[in-house]
């Protein structure tokens, strides 16, 4: 599953490489593919290195439009909850099959337009990507619930977004329950007390 392969990449990032690496531009284009279809972090040309557990302000915000997060393109601090962002847009983005940049009369980009949708039609299929063949009801269950995690990335607080070690678990434990647990070997399960920092 790219969204799962995706997010171990980001979790090794945040949570197992001392200092961290935060990536800052989290993107579809930047997430690779190999021969076997699994996903890879990549394009690190805007990566910091961060030996501080606090936010770090940059001289310029980096990133790619519609992908940035909003305290980011305000502050110029980047944490880590900044990549948690990026990445719940790019899961809106396999969900939706939209893009991340919207037509204003819709918001203006893919985080407001699918809280609108939410809030105006509840978590229903049709908000999924309209090209699938929606015709499995677990398949639908486990997109729903992948859903929810990216709205989840895309609080527009960052201290509502989980962290990557918490989205990892939220993809496998979905994958779990319907059924399509495929997991990628490197990805080491965090100790408990690791799960309830953020």
């Amino acid at each position: 599953m790219v969204a799962l392969g995706a997010a171990e990449g980001l979790a090794y990032l945040h949570h197992d490489c001392k200092p961290i690496i935060m990536h800052r531009d989290i993107k579809s284009n930047n997430i690779l593919l190999d021969d076997n279809f699994e996903a890879h972090v990549g394009d690190f040309g805007l990566a910091k290195v961060i030996d501080m557990p606090q936010s770090k302000s940059m001289s310029a915000v980096a990133g790619s439009y519609g992908y940035i997060a909003p305290e980011y393109a305000y502050t110029m601090k980047v944490t880590e909850k900044c990549d948690i962002y990026s990445y719940g847009v790019v899961l809106l983005e396999l969900l939706t099959g939209k893009t991340p940049v919207q037509p204003l009369d819709q918001g203006g980009d893919l985080v407001t337009w699918a809280r609108h949708y939410v809030r105006d039609h509840s978590l229903t299929i049709g908000i999924l990507d309209d090209r699938l063949d929606l015709e499995d009801q677990s398949t639908i269950a486990h997109m729903i619930s992948v859903l929810k995690i990216a709205l989840l990335c895309t609080s527009m607080s960052p201290l509502d977004r989980p962290s990557m070690r918490e989205v990892v678990l939220m993809l496998i434990e979905s994958n779990e329950r319907e059924g399509n647990l495929t997991l990628s070997s490197t990805y080491d399960f965090p100790l408990k007390d690791d799960i309830s920092r953020k």
